[in-house]
């Protein structure tokens, strides 16, 4: 049998597919698992073994049409569900299955505050999508592949990490999703292991003026934000103590890893169904409750709509502290 699976962004909802595709080619018999996502995204999947062949597109899914009708699959297996999934599946006329986004249960919960969504993680309703082949989730977990030459040894590190450390991912795409910089500052001064600042070059100035400001000695700090790659990056959580997160892809990637997470929710909430999926025991989800206006969003946005930022800057930061 051979299927297509279709899920073109982001990080963690990519992540997220991986119990699938594993349950795909180790319960099909003879399978060859297919997957189409946006080119930018090609390395979270490239290196998955149970994965035969990723196909890419960098803006629209005309560029890779014409490869896809050659491969005549058996099914192809919607997970993102939108214009552009709709589009593939017209093209190809092939028998296929979408994933239920339950837009219209966020929009209720986002808009009036009333919560319809199931109690059930995004992972297992994904897994939903695949009855018709009975197939089902094995229990486990996420898995996220790191290329050998991305594995990132620790005794590159400064030396004050070489013992052990805390990774904490100040990024996110969001604003409304990321502690204030200020907030992180007085966490990192309570923390008592090494840390090491995770993200991208966009918040490689903000790691800097978390270590100016933390009154730390400055070695206990490490600004890694934009000097690793995804899957480099992804190697530093791997080895991490414990990770510190906000709702974001790394989060989901510690989840894969089994890592003991601390993560910290903002204007979304858990109930959306992305919480740290099997993550290890102890882990901890931090959030404000009772604020009348959150969930503000089931995205983000770029600041507090009603400019109070309660969500992020109530957050107890004893709750950091092991």
């Amino acid at each position: 049998m051979k299927i297509l699976l279709l899920r073109f962004s982001s990080i963690g909802d990519i992540v997220l597919t991986s119990p699938v595709v594993r349950c795909l080619k180790q319960q099909l018999s003879n399978s060859e698992i297919h997957f189409l996502t946006k080119k930018a995204f090609t390395s979270i999947v490239e290196n998955n073994s149970n994965i035969d062949k990723v196909f890419s597109f960098k803006k629209n899914v005309d560029e890779v049409l014409q490869e896809l009708k050659k491969e005549n699959y058996d099914w192809v297996i919607d997970l993102h569900h939108n214009l552009r999934s709709m589009q593939v599946k017209r093209a190809l006329g092939r028998p296929s299955k979408s994933f239920n986004k339950l837009n219209i249960e966020k929009w209720l919960l986002v808009n009036f505050k009333w919560n319809y969504l199931p109690n059930k993680h995004i992972v297992d309703r994904y897994f939903d999508t695949l009855d018709h082949l009975g197939v089902k989730n094995d229990l486990k977990g996420l898995e996220f592949f790191i290329p050998q030459k991305d594995e990132v040894l620790v005794s590159s590190l400064p030396q004050e990490f070489n013992n052990g450390y805390i990774a904490f991912v100040i990024g996110a795409k969001h604003n409304t999703k990321k502690l204030p910089t200020e907030k992180i500052i007085s966490i990192c001064k309570k923390l008592n292991r090494p840390v090491i600042l995770i993200g991208g070059k966009e918040d490689f100035e903000t790691g800097e003026k978390i270590i100016s400001n933390s009154q730390q000695p400055t070695s206990n700090i490490y600004n890694a934000c934009g000097r690793y790659n995804l899957q480099q990056s992804a190697s530093l959580i791997r080895q991490a103590e414990r990770v510190i997160t906000h709702d974001t892809g790394m989060m989901h990637i510690a989840a894969a890893f089994k890592k003991n997470i601390i993560s910290v929710w903002g204007n979304t909430v858990p109930e959306f169904g992305m919480y740290p999926y099997m993550a290890a025991e102890g882990s901890k989800i931090l959030e404000v409750k009772n604020i009348s206006c959150r969930p503000c969003s089931k995205i983000g946005f770029e600041k507090c709509p009603k400019g109070h930022f309660k969500c992020m800057t109530e957050i107890d930061e004893t709750a950091f502290i092991t």
